[in-house]
């Protein structure tokens, strides 16, 4: 059944060179893929789900979900890299980044 009023049923709408990436529900998750992307140097476009972008104004967030676009040409490497961050072990002592942590 598609949801008319609210949109919410599926992705945002956008580009037809831009392909899902994936759809993110906190401003965390959201800064973290959004570091990962430009890290990389993958484009991306974010898109809020039904009123998402005014919830957002207004809130700070949104519980409708964030959308995040990329190119097709992109779509598997992106998908790759996250995958990769996704299943990398972190050891006791060492940063998420593979960095040693500063010891006070």
């Amino acid at each position: 059944m598609k949801d008319f009023l609210f949109g919410l049923d599926g992705p945002a709408g956008h580009d037809e060179n831009l392909e899902l990436l994936t759809t993110v529900y906190d401003n965390v998750e959201l800064s973290v893929l959004r570091s990962i992307l430009e890290g990389e140097g993958i484009p991306y476009m974010i898109r809020e789900r039904g009123s998402g972008s005014s919830v957002r104004i207004i809130t700070g967030f949104t519980m409708f979900g964030t959308d995040v676009f990329v190119p097709k040409t992109a779509v598997e490497q992106a998908k790759e890299i996250l995958e990769a961050y996704r299943t990398a072990p972190v050891e006791e002592g060492e940063a998420p980044d593979g960095e040693a942590e500063d010891e006070p």
